[in-house]
């Protein structure tokens, strides 16, 4: 198994430097990375260094609490910096108040800011019980997402991607035509095997290097 074409190589950390940017971006040529995933902020300096991989930023990231319409004017300007694919945060509290209708039109609002792009969103799996992982699953479906995602790596003590959740996601919206993002916690092949078993279309990582070299 190929798994570079699996793989978006991941820097989103706040203290991340230009050099940092500079590396990610010479390993994803080197190995022929499906992705990186940045921050919007250096959508343009990787579309100046890439070669082969696709350009995926997030939005909404980390908390997914901001305005509809916010995120839908950073998916616009992250697009026109360059973005190939967008990664939207839903909005957790929502998805705990069961207020689906609102959870619903945020996907809708990203979704058509996202013009033929890709939209991934990402469910912050740690944060949601098995219910409201299948739930969530559901309202990404109506809302019109090419892509669920399990998490952002950014809540504080959580696992990540866990087989069972791809697993469940998998199975709730791959019938639909949707596919499985697995992130957070992916650091080696076994784990990736595991992820892309259980179903998962595309790994989040910034252990890519590490993956593919085992």
């Amino acid at each position: 198994m190929e798994l570079n074409k699996h793989i978006e190589h991941t820097l989103l950390k706040q203290d991340a430097k230009l050099e940092d940017f500079l590396k990610l971006f010479e390993e994803a040529n080197e190995h022929k990375f499906l992705g990186v995933c940045i921050n919007p902020a250096y959508v343009k300096l990787a579309k100046e260094h890439l070669k082969y991989s696709k350009i995926v930023t997030v939005i909404g990231f980390p908390l997914g609490a901001n305005r509809s319409d916010v995120k839908a004017f950073e998916t616009t300007k992250a697009i026109e910096d360059g973005a190939d694919e967008i990664d939207m945060v839903i909005n957790v509290t929502a998805i705990k108040n069961k207020d689906y209708d609102y959870v619903v039109d945020d996907i809708k609002t990203v979704k058509k800011a996202c013009n033929d792009k890709p939209l991934k969103v990402i469910l912050e799996t740690d944060l949601l019980d098995k219910d409201e992982i299948k739930k969530a699953c559901e309202l990404c479906i109506k809302g019109g997402a090419d892509f669920v995602k399990t998490s952002t790596g950014f809540v504080k003590g959580g696992v990540g991607a866990k087989a069972e959740d791809v697993k469940l996601m998998f199975d709730t919206v791959s019938p639909y035509g949707l596919k499985v993002k697995a992130s957070g916690g992916i650091r080696d092949k076994e784990t990736a095997l595991k992820m892309l078993e259980a179903g998962a279309e595309r790994l989040g990582t910034s252990s890519g290097i590490q993956i593919v070299t085992n």
